[in-house]
């Protein structure tokens, strides 16, 4: 098989897995289990959690002394098979402190991934969008997957698994194990002079052109939340009023425009006009989209602007795992992805979750939000980044660090 195509399952089975249990493992626990709100909001935060801690490890591992498929190998089957475990588990303590350990295990391989990828295709600038979609795909796959089978399980009750959100993803997880194995041989830089990976990846900071690049991010992932979280109460709610049944089939449109906007458009703009055209791009659709959630009419245009996600996420947060890539000097590049995902994956969740939650709970009285309030603060953050980011940020090809 080719590298690409092997390239291409990896972020298939990595993405399939997350798709897998994120979504509808709420479900789960509250009607099926029991657990409390913020027990689920607990259990929720831990992968963020896990992304500030592990990452730079996996990254040093994998610039230093294992060969990277090696590395997404031991991670992938020690986690399913923990997620195997943990779907056979009601009590809360016991599932919470095996989720940690599973998202430990988890969260280096979102950036191992990337990483690898960058690492073994000849032009990442054209390549790796075609290649990341597939991630996108395996989302969607495994939400499907698991919808099918429960529909089957409901008919054939012999079928029907308690925890079967997360068997499947464990099951996935698994055969990702064995698939890592597969995978281009990609070998640490043992031939270096400064031992430390995920230092020289924080060292990157010191050049001020990139130290904004990645306040920016950051302060973007956080308002990426309110979306994530936000968006289907708010498009059930009364301002918009779409049936509970229909939300989820109505915010396949986001995915549906990150498939076309990652492997059509992505490949197409960025070696045409470059990463800072890009990304001007990608952070304009933020304030656009949510100042049409803070209008909130025609209900049309509400539900047209969820297509704006692909432009959201892909000019942006894509190019930005390219642009570290390109920036980054070679024997730390996983690192230095440890570096982006612990930044947006890991700090900006993490207190985005908070600060989305909090939004919601200040402009809500009684049972009713005032959604316009709620939506003008990531409008005005966003618009702030895009200025900042537009005037300060200067595209460069590498961060010298001596």
């Amino acid at each position: 098989m080719g590298y690409k195509f092997r390239l291409s399952f990896m972020m298939f089975l990595q993405y399939a897995i997350w798709g897998a249990w994120a979504p509808v493992l709420s479900e789960y626990l509250i009607n099926d289990l029991g657990f409390s709100g913020t027990q689920v909001g607990v259990i929720y935060s831990l992968l963020p959690l896990a992304t500030i801690l592990s990452p730079f490890l996996g990254g040093q591992i994998a610039d230093r002394y294992f060969p990277t498929e090696k590395v997404i190998a031991f991670l992938q089957l020690s986690g399913g098979a923990l997620l195997i475990y943990t779907s056979f588990v009601s009590d809360y303590s016991t599932m919470m402190w095996l989720i940690f350990l599973y998202s430990l295990l988890y969260a280096p391989t979102l950036a191992l991934t990337n990483s690898i990828a960058f690492i073994n295709l000849k032009d990442s600038e054209k390549e790796f969008g075609t290649i990341r979609v597939w991630g996108t795909i395996g989302w969607i796959a495994a939400g499907l997957l698991l919808a099918s089978w429960r529909m089957l399980a409901d008919s054939q009750h012999i079928l029907a698994l308690t925890g079967d959100t997360l068997m499947l993803a464990g099951v996935f997880s698994v055969i990702m194990g064995f698939q890592s194995f597969g995978l281009p041989h990609t070998p640490p830089k043992k031939e270096v002079k400064k031992p430390w990976a995920f230092l020289e990846a924080i060292k990157m900071l010191k050049d001020n052109n990139l130290a904004i690049f990645i306040g920016i991010t950051f302060i973007v992932a956080t308002e990426l939340q309110f979306y994530y979280i936000l968006t289907a109460p708010y498009l059930t709610s009364g301002r918009i009023g779409i049936k509970s049944t229909m939300v989820s089939g109505v915010m396949v449109i986001a995915q549906v425009a990150e498939i076309f906007v990652m492997a059509a458009l992505l490949p197409y703009f960025l070696p045409k006009f470059g990463i800072k055209k890009t990304m001007i791009i990608g952070v304009l659709a933020w304030p656009l989209r949510y100042i049409i959630f803070v209008i909130g009419q025609p209900v049309w245009l509400v539900i047209a602007s969820l297509s704006l996600h692909g432009f959201c996420y892909v000019f942006f947060f894509t190019a930005a795992f390219i642009y570290i890539d390109k920036v980054a000097p070679k024997d730390i590049r996983a690192s230095a992805q440890s570096l982006i995902a612990i930044v947006t994956l890991g700090l900006g969740n993490f207190l985005g979750s908070l600060f989305a939650g909090w939004i919601q709970t200040v402009f809500t009285q009684g049972a009713v939000t005032n959604w316009k309030g709620v939506f003008v603060v990531p409008s005005v953050l966003t618009i702030l980044c895009a200025v900042v980011f537009i005037l300060f940020f200067k595209e460069k090809k590498k961060v010298h660090l001596d």
